[in-house]
């Protein structure tokens, strides 16, 4: 039993030996495998360490010689520089001796020529400005009629180069806006379905035009003219309202109180909407901004407003234009002309509720929403009460002028516009070979169609010049006619 406790602790010392071995080998292996990988991980540091460092020489390396060849450029453009300043500095004085020499010259040259005076003037007996009187007084005496005459040519000849350039500049600036002209009614008639509709229109004991003039403010004539009413008021905007509106009753068929109501106030609203927009569109189309909303809206008002036939919106947008185009011409300030321009005929908006001229009106609305002293001036001078004091104001009652004036614009001059057109063709049929001819352009141009087997590309050439000479020779016109000849051929088969 001893001896087997004995072993038994022999073993043990042993075991605990080896095992105590064991785990000193395994400690020695993994500190062995530690510092390699530490010795690898050094090595692999060193090398990346020394590419870095290679990397950076070449970087360093590359630096210097583009600093080396930039220092190169620098010191030969500082080479150039100093020739240069050299060569100009040569230069200079080059010249400050030349300056000396001819300033030396000059002071020779006035010499000599107060010693040839001093000599003139002893053997004339006569100092320098007595030689000059005398001279003067005998030219005078000589040719006192010849340089009157001169005067009077030469100022003969300003005056018709001013006119010419006058004519050339309204001339343009009337070609540069072909506007056309409508000529609208004072009095609007509604188109009915059939005559029984006028009874419904009336109503049971008139209630129903009694009703309908008395919102719309304007007087409903029922006459014997068949499928017609006529709707006659000096407001032409409540003349606009009470034809929509009645359009509208008589296309819905159901004419009464309650619907001729409604019927009046939708149209107020869409015309209301209506003058605001085209007083929009005319500020837009001008480009003109900065206006009081109110102001627009009473531009807008003049849509339905007419003078002489004419549509004062277009009018004036057309004075607008030209006002432009001409102040551009003479020099003028063009903003002050075109918004002048725009706004000279405004009070007719609302002539027929305040008393006054229409210009004088004008001037007092623009007054009212801010326009400056220029603009004011400029709109109450285009008639001829009021001076003009300003090349805008006559440039705007000139432009006034053309607008009126223009062929087709009223109907006073209507006649006479159809009348020169009418003649415009006929000069144009009176030559062989013209098959058809058109006055276009209000008159602008004349477009003529010629017989291709009676005229050759010569000849119409030669039409085109002698249409054009026989123009000038017969009608008096403004501006200028163009005359374009167009020979066409056609050829034309069937295929059977």
């Amino acid at each position: 039993m001893t001896n087997l406790i004995i072993y038994v602790a022999a073993a043990a010392v042993v075991g605990g030996a080896l095992g105590l071995g064991i785990a000193r080998f395994l400690t020695s292996a993994r500190n062995l495998k530690s510092q390699a990988k530490q010795k690898e991980l050094l090595l692999s540091a060193k090398d990346e360490a020394l590419k870095i460092k290679e990397t950076a020489k070449k970087e360093e390396e590359e630096k210097r010689r583009y600093l080396q060849e930039i220092e190169r450029n620098l010191r030969r453009k500082e080479a150039n520089l100093d020739l240069r300043f050299d060569t100009i500095e040569r230069e200079r004085q080059n010249i400050g001796y030349k300056e000396k020499e001819i300033s030396k010259i000059k002071s020779e040259i006035e010499l000599l020529r107060q010693e040839e005076q001093g000599k003139l003037e002893k053997v004339a007996k006569l100092s320098k400005e007595e030689a000059k009187k005398l001279l003067l007084d005998s030219i005078e005496k000589e040719y006192k009629e010849d340089v009157v005459a001169k005067i009077q040519k030469t100022k003969k000849e300003a005056q018709d180069v001013v006119d010419i350039e006058a004519r050339k500049i309204l001339s343009s600036a009337i070609q540069r806006l072909a506007t056309e002209h409508v000529a609208e009614s004072t009095i609007s008639s509604v188109n009915l379905p059939s005559d029984e509709m006028k009874g419904r229109i009336i109503g049971r004991e008139g209630r129903n035009i009694q009703l309908f003039e008395k919102l719309t403010g304007v007087d409903v004539i029922i006459d014997d003219t068949p499928e017609a009413v006529v709707l006659s008021s000096f407001d032409p905007v409540r003349r606009h309202i009470a034809k929509m509106a009645l359009d509208r009753l008589i296309a819905d068929g159901r004419i009464q109180p309650a619907k001729i109501e409604e019927a009046v106030a939708k149209a107020e609203k869409e015309i209301s909407q209506e003058i605001k927009e085209a007083g929009e569109t005319a500020c837009y189309d001008l480009s003109i901004t900065g206006l009081h909303p109110d102001l627009v809206r009473i531009l807008g008002r003049l849509k339905f407003r007419t003078s002489y036939g004419q549509n004062v919106l277009q009018h004036s947008i057309e004075v607008a234009h030209l006002a432009s185009m001409l102040a551009s011409e003479l020099g003028a300030d063009v903003s002050i002309a075109k918004k002048a321009g725009l706004l000279h005929d405004i009070g007719k908006a609302v002539d027929h509720e305040i008393a006054g001229a229409h210009h004088h009106i004008s001037r007092d609305i623009a007054k009212k929403y801010g326009m400056s002293e220029d603009v004011m001036h400029a709109i109450e001078a285009h008639h001829d009460d009021i001076e003009p004091k300003s090349v805008e104001a006559i440039v705007v009652r000139v432009a006034d002028a053309i607008s009126g004036a223009r062929p087709g614009a009223r109907r006073e001059s209507l006649d006479n516009y159809i009348k020169r057109l009418t003649e415009l063709e006929n000069i144009a049929n009176s030559f062989d070979g013209v098959e058809k001819s058109y006055a276009i352009q209000a008159g602008r141009e004349v477009r003529i169609i010629v017989k291709p087997e009676d005229i050759d590309d010569l000849s119409a050439l030669k039409l085109a010049k002698d249409i054009a000479k026989k123009i000038e020779t017969d009608l008096q016109y403004p501006g200028t006619i163009k005359v374009n000849v167009i020979r066409e051929v056609r050829a034309t088969e069937f295929a059977k």
